[in-house]
């Protein structure tokens, strides 16, 4: 098995040889020694920290997000230059701290309503008479929501098009969910209605195509999102936070992230660029999303026999499957449903607002602090909880800086990321423009879009190298509302795991998706990185989100009213944020712990073999290279250390550059910019080795022998890939 114990080894020798140097070489307020050296072996001020997190404010950030959703502000309209033009007035401000800020333009490619012709769908009969219409608006219950700029809801980069059909229940648009209804039902000239959740937005009408579907509708089902809860009377907003009948989820129905016509490449002006016909990942067939009251009429009216008992959903009726079409009884009897979609692409300059605070001893290794800044309508939750959050943090850093109480060890980059809803473009470019630099010099990225969904507890995702620097800074912060318990303590209360190094801790999640802005700095440059966010209760509501995302309500008066009254939540967020950032800028050792990444690489890899085993060695495929002793960090010679600043430099850019380790840019050629084997994303569900997992899965589904031969493959990439990152922690020769 993985020696976990060896992998302690290295970490080990880095602490006591960090130790011998500050022990050896600390200087005292009287000591001669030159002030060069007192800069490079100071470590991080815990004086400092704590007036860090006495000078966050819940005023402050409440202003902000005030501000920042005082218009809607999707990408690149005139409410989103607003918010670019907020943050660079804050940053570029001289009296604000930052050393130096600026916009950095893309050209992108977009997808919008046609503002002239807006989206329709209706039921139609014989003679073409519309019998019932889709709402095309929200329901409006305050001034805010008036707005003109709010965005008809519609599905970015749908294509357009006019297709008419009857209806048929698709569930989640899961790949299973068509091929049950396949089995008894014609699907070829149908549209398909399907809920939120299961599969991607995209990926519901790309799983229907290859049926015959020709047009796709997506809901958000009471169930999923309100707790089944569905009258704006008395129990949905504007009385509750749950989701108003009318309201509708917004997307990007894309599957990839970044600009789609310049893949792996920055989109600046003179960039080539594909073909939007060549674009793939992207619906193939017309899709709109809808409100739940009208998928309500809709469900309820249709016929055919009824869907199992795991697709019936909230509303008050059986939800069949289709005949397809409605039923006989019903007032839509032999009507379809027609889709009138006049979505359109066009490529537009977006702004990423970029700051730094440049750092004192080490300005050439940069630690990133991100938030995107687009929003689909006013999105006070999401994005602006975060950016209220990040403008909060540099308003006190900054000022720091400014009035000579402190400059970071190394660099801090932050980053307003733009069009993040249209496929994180934003940060995406930025990757790709800076590529060569980032791999080299980045320390980590810490990314907080969604800074609040409720009061409850912390939710966090991460390297696992991280966990401990996140605990740490979880246990100096004090919980929303529970000044005796630290945001750490209502943590473990709510989600836990028992480690078998540590006992019980809080359960960190792990970045093996692309739901956020982290997305290209973990699987496409193999930066450590962490996404975080304060959260609800998952015990006391089944919602799989805030209700208001994506919505015309999610506004300042939601947030202020039903996600985080007093701002408190926003408070937590910010200092253990920042509590975080100025650990990772500061500590002359990097607070990396490589003994907690083995601990899950350990759970991985008895993952693999408990499920995989037994078939791998009926198809002569050993595992065996996985459970050898190759994983050992070798030992440091601490006891003849001399004081030497390269030396924990050295070491810390062996901590840096461990993940860049488990990057393999061929083995997932199917998964656009996926390259990190260990977190790249999974359909097989299983928590081991990605690559692994999928591959066996495709195997044992299809028992045929170059299936078997991709699952030798995979096992072999992961093996070889714990094998160099082993290596890039062993003494350099």
């Amino acid at each position: 098995m993985i020696k976990k114990a060896l992998i302690g080894i290295l970490c080990s020798a880095v602490v006591l040889a960090v130790g011998i140097l500050i022990g050896h070489y600390g200087i005292s307020s009287g000591s001669s020694a030159p002030s060069w050296m007192q800069n490079v072996t100071k470590d991080v001020d815990e004086s400092f920290i704590e007036k860090f997190l006495s000078e966050v404010d819940t005023v402050h950030i409440q202003e902000n997000l005030r501000e920042l959703t005082d218009m809607p502000h999707m990408a690149t309209t005139a409410g989103d230059e607003k918010t670019v033009q907020v943050m660079l007035k804050r940053w570029q401000d001289p009296g604000y701290g930052l050393d130096d800020a600026w916009r950095e333009e893309y050209d992108v490619y977009l997808s919008f309503p046609n503002a002239n012709k807006p989206n329709k769908v209706t039921v139609v009969n014989a003679e073409a008479a519309v019998l019932h219409s889709i709402r095309e608006k929200e329901k409006a219950y305050t001034d805010d929501q008036k707005d003109p700029d709010v965005v008809q809801p519609y599905a970015a980069y749908s294509p357009p098009g006019n297709v008419k059909g009857r209806l048929v229940y698709a569930n989640q648009g899961k790949p299973s969910d068509y091929e049950h209804l396949n089995q008894t039902l014609d699907l070829r000239g149908t549209i398909a209605i399907t809920r939120y959740g299961g599969a991607g937005r995209g990926a519901k009408a790309i799983n229907a195509a290859p049926y015959g579907v020709v047009g796709v509708l997506v809901y958000t089902d009471p169930l999923d999102i309100n707790d089944g809860l569905m009258s704006d009377a008395s129990e949905t907003y504007p009385h509750s936070w749950y989701m108003p009948p009318s309201g509708v989820e917004r997307g990007s129905f894309n599957r990839d992230f970044g600009d789609l016509l310049t893949p792996y490449l920055a989109a600046k002006e003179d960039t080539y660029r594909i073909s939007p016909e060549d674009i793939t990942g992207i619906p193939p067939i017309p899709t709109q999303p809808i409100g739940f009251e009208d998928a309500y009429v809709l469900i309820c009216a249709l016929g055919g026999d009824a869907a199992p008992s795991t697709w019936q959903g909230a509303f008050n009726c059986t939800y069949n499957v289709g005949g397809p079409g409605f039923s006989s009884a019903s007032a839509f009897n032999n009507s379809d449903v027609k889709m009138d979609i006049y979505n359109y692409g066009e490529v537009k300059k977006s702004a990423n607002v970029m700051g730094v605070i440049k750092g004192s001893v080490e300005p050439d290794r940069y630690v990133i602090y991100g938030n995107h800044r687009d929003s689909w309508v006013h999105g006070a939750i999401d994005p602006s909880s975060g950016t209220s959050v990040m403008l909060e943090l540099t308003r006190v850093l900054g000022r720091m800086v400014k009035e000579g109480v402190w400059r970071p060890r190394r660099s801090i980059i932050f980053g307003s990321w733009g069009a993040e809803e249209f496929g994180l473009i934003g940060s995406a470019e930025y990757t790709e423009q800076y590529f060569a630099k980032l791999s080299e010099r980045a320390i980590a990225y810490i990314n907080v879009d969604i800074a609040v969904f409720a009061n409850a507890t912390l939710r966090a995702s991460a390297m696992p190298s991280l966990e401990s620097v996140i605990f740490k800074a979880t246990k100096e912060v004090s919980a929303p509302g529970e000044a005796s318990t630290s945001v750490y303590d209502a943590w473990i209360r709510h989600s836990n795991r028992t480690s078998p190094t540590h006992g019980l801790i809080p359960k960190l999640g792990y970045l093996t998706g692309a739901g956020s802005d982290y997305a290209a700095f973990v699987h496409y440059l193999g930066i450590s990185s962490i996404d975080m966010s304060y959260t609800y209760d998952r015990s006391k509501t089944n919602a799989r989100i805030y209700p208001a995302y994506h919505t015309a309500y999610d506004t300042f008066d939601y947030a202020s009213k039903y996600i985080d009254p007093g701002f408190v939540g926003h408070q937590a967020v910010a200092r253990t944020a920042g509590n975080i950032l100025i650990r990772l800028a500061d500590s002359l050792l990097l607070p990396f712990n490589c003994s907690d990444y083995a601990e899950i690489l350990e759970a991985y890899l008895n993952t693999a073999v408990s499920l995989y085993q037994q078939q791998l060695q009926a198809h002569k495929i050993s595992i065996g290279k996985l459970q050898t002793d190759w994983w050992r960090c070798y030992a440091s010679k601490c006891n003849s250390l001399s004081f030497m600043p390269l030396k924990v430099r050295r070491i810390n850019d062996q901590l840096m550059l461990l993940d860049r380790a488990f990057l393999d840019p061929l083995a997932f050629p199917d998964k656009y910019a996926f390259r990190h084997v260990i977190w790249t994303s999974s359909s097989a569900g299983k928590a081991t080795f990605p690559g692994l997992a999928d591959a066996y899965a495709k195997a044992e589904l299809s028992g045929e022998a170059s299936d078997w031969a991709k699952v030798h493959y995979h096992l072999s990439v992961v093996s070889q890939a714990i094998e160099g990152a082993a290596n890039t922690l062993a003494e350099v020769i």
